[in-house]
């Protein structure tokens, strides 16, 4: 029998057509969710009313439903509704929720009280703020689907291997990269922290490295870390050094080679006339916006022959900077 042979599917058929959903992709939904087949479009056309109301754009609910078609199928006042309730008393600005569901919209489809409920107690167990738990979980609604007794359990035992089980550290990990708990730690997170350790990092190093920068832990070894730090190498750089520049400023492993590091350095070498070791006592260098920031005041300090450190020419905002050279106002120079 056709899937859309049955009053409902027949009604079904309709409601997405009057959507804009092609016949393959309406399809495609009644076969991964066959509670679809006893669903009458009246519900569907509810479902989807709802979901606009509460500040989704119409043009994202055909990709929100094709990612997780059970939506229409769930009961709006008995599920949906009480869900984006709970949710929202997690929210901080105005649209939070709509995007979390744009994002993750299977997040409808879990149990406030057997997933939700839980996932909190077990962030407030670690010492995060419930405010900053709300805004993890909305940042990343994936982490609702996680099992707290293996993954997200551990995970936290990986961070607590490190030495982070002090001082709040876990919680200050999480918060800053929600995301990162969605890493296997066998496969990804292990490795990247032995990495780390066989380059140098001390237990220490690598502790500060984590809470500072966490996105590192997460980073692919021989794709992204091995080839960063084989460049740092053939620019010259010792290994202590290099441990200085990660611990200064981690990202400085991610970073493109092509697009970031190398046209730093090669203006730092070639038209600034200073030696890579300076980036050793000022790793930030990094950080700053070649054409934005560190050209211009550049070009303004080599006008005036005056020279500095390159912390003295960068850590500073645009105002401080004039003061500290005596440089005029009427300079367009951009933070």
């Amino acid at each position: 029998m056709e899937i859309t042979s049955s009053s409902h599917s027949s009604s079904m058929m309709w409601f997405f057509k009057d959507r804009g959903f092609d016949d393959n992709t309406a399809q495609a939904m009644f076969r991964r969710c066959r509670r679809l087949e006893s669903v009458h479009g009246e519900r569907a056309s509810e479902n989807w009313d709802y979901l606009r109301s509460i500040g989704i754009q119409e043009r994202k609910l055909p990709s929100i439903v094709s990612k997780c078609p059970k939506i229409l199928a769930l009961d709006l006042y008995d599920k949906i509704v009480p869900t984006v309730e709970c949710l929202k008393t997690l929210e901080t600005k105005p649209h939070e929720v709509a995007s979390a569901i744009a994002k993750f919209p299977h997040i409808l489809s879990n149990s406030v009280e057997e997933k939700l409920c839980p996932l909190l107690a077990f962030f407030q167990a670690l010492g995060i703020p419930e405010k900053q738990i709300g805004k993890m979980i909305l940042f990343n609604p994936r982490l609702i689907s996680y099992s707290i007794e293996t993954k997200l359990a551990e995970f936290v035992d990986f961070l607590a291997s490190l030495g982070l089980n002090k001082d709040g550290m876990i919680g200050k990990v999480i918060v800053k990269d929600p995301c990162i708990m969605g890493y296997s730690v066998d496969k990804r997170l292990k490795p990247t922290s032995q990495f780390l350790k066989s380059i140098g990092l001390s237990e220490i190093d690598l502790q500060a490295v984590a809470v500072k920068f966490p996105a590192i832990l997460s980073r692919d070894v021989n794709k992204v870390l091995v080839p960063n730090y084989a460049y740092l190498k053939n620019r010259g750089f010792q290994d202590r050094q290099i441990v200085a520049l990660v611990v200064g400023f981690p990202p400085i492993l991610i970073k493109s080679i092509q697009n970031s590091l190398e046209p730093r350095i090669k203006f730092l070498v070639d038209v600034m006339g200073r030696q890579v070791d300076e980036l050793i006592d000022y790793p930030c260098f990094f950080q700053h916006g070649l054409k934005r920031r560190v050209e211009p005041r550049y070009k303004l300090l080599k006008e005036r022959n005056l020279s500095c450190s390159l912390s003295e020419m960068l850590d500073c905002n645009r105002k401080k900077f004039f003061m500290k050279f005596g440089l005029l106002e009427g300079h367009a120079l951009s933070n």
